[in-house]
């Protein structure tokens, strides 16, 4: 490395952001009712200083891949997904200025394409290594800096998508977001006891999950809205669903109760999650529940993840679910009693076992001298 290249007078900054489990609300999101997610100890970094030109170069090596641009210009994507040229332009329409480049190197823990937000944590971490960077020096608050990574992942880029990943890895902790009437965060006080989150190995099957779940969904709920005057989903309980009789076909009612169903739970777990002091049991069996409707109804589960979470529970766990939008991925298991058992359950299962806790939001881990 030619340490010509590096200023001086600048130091090198560390900055690692969580990712995240969805609690409970699973699917939920998209149709703007409330969500729980909570951070989890698995971190993605950035660690790098300024250069004395205008370019950026990347190491990450977790992938085996460098990315290589200059800053000197406006940025041109080169190709789909571009988050680190989209998050420089995103800052600059925010009033941020770089007078250089960056080198950098990318590490983390968070499992990737799992369902655990790995790509939200890794804009948000560079959001807040960037506005470290640049010559404001200003960071923004978590919030805001949830909103400019939604910004650069999401709406640089015309693709569908809500701000639960971004407000988990800019904020951290355990919290509900609601989104009627309007979109609101508000920290849950529960001490939740060790979760073990399992991968599965199996690539998520997000699109088609969408398509057959999300898609179909909001249709039911677009015609209802318009043939039953006073229809509100975010209303709505199981007994009032099934007083709409013969308003959807078979397959668009059964979804349609699986999601007031899982709604139900969650407005249940967030008057638990109230409470410093958790019912460990009482949380466990709500999770199992929210995992019924999402393997029996909105069928987003595979048997692969069915034993895993067979296995966690067979080895001591309260409860457990599938984490993300389905089809693959991770699940993850409540286990404040023997963790370590029910992560050697869930490897002997097939998966591979992470015992973490919840986490803080993004922040600086380190700044030292520049060597």
């Amino acid at each position: 490395m030619d340490t010509t290249l590096f200023r001086d007078d600048v130091h090198t900054v560390r900055v690692s952001s969580p990712g995240r489990i969805c609690l409970f609300g699973e699917h939920q999101d998209y149709l703007h009712l409330p969500v729980i997610p909570c951070a989890l100890s698995l971190r993605i970094a950035i660690e790098g200083r300024r250069r004395v030109d205008m370019n950026v170069f990347l190491d990450l090596p977790d992938i085996g891949q460098h990315e290589r641009f200059s800053i000197a210009e406006p940025l041109s994507y080169t190709h789909r997904r571009d988050y680190f040229r989209s998050t420089v332009n995103v800052l600059r329409r925010h009033g941020f200025t770089f007078s250089t480049g960056f080198d950098c190197r990318v590490r983390g823990t968070i499992p990737i394409n799992a369902g655990t937000s790995s790509s939200s944590a890794l804009i948000v971490s560079w959001v807040h290594f960037l506005t470290l960077m640049s010559e404001q020096q200003r960071v923004p608050v978590a919030p805001v800096i949830a909103a400019l990574a939604h910004e650069a992942e999401v709406v640089e880029f015309g693709e569908p998508g809500g701000m639960m990943d971004h407000y988990a890895a800019a904020c951290g902790g355990l919290f509900y977001l609601s989104f009627s009437p309007a979109a609101g965060l508000s920290e849950l006080p529960a001490r939740l006891g060790t979760l073990v989150l399992g991968n599965s190995g199996e690539p998520k099957d997000t699109t088609s999950i969408l398509a057959r779940v999300k898609n179909r969904v909001i249709e039911s709920v677009a015609h209802l809205s318009r043939t039953h005057p006073g229809f509100l989903l975010q209303k709505e309980t199981p007994d009032s669903i099934e007083s709409l009789g013969g308003a959807l076909g078979g397959d668009q009612m059964e979804l349609l109760r699986g999601t007031v169903r899982n709604h139900q739970i969650t407005r249940t777990a967030v008057l638990l999650l109230q409470k410093g002091d958790v019912d460990h049991q009482r949380l466990g069996s709500l999770l199992n529940a929210h995992q019924e409707v999402l393997r029996d109804v909105l069928r987003i589960s595979t048997p692969k993840i069915d034993r895993m979470l067979a296995a966690a529970i067979d080895a001591g766990a309260a409860g457990g679910k599938i984490n993300g939008s389905g089809g693959g991925g991770c699940m993850f298991a409540y286990a404040p009693d023997h963790p370590e058992r029910v992560a050697a359950a869930i490897e002997k299962a097939g998966g591979t076992a992470y015992i973490v806790r919840p986490d803080t939001g993004t922040r600086v881990e380190t700044v030292k001298g520049a060597e």
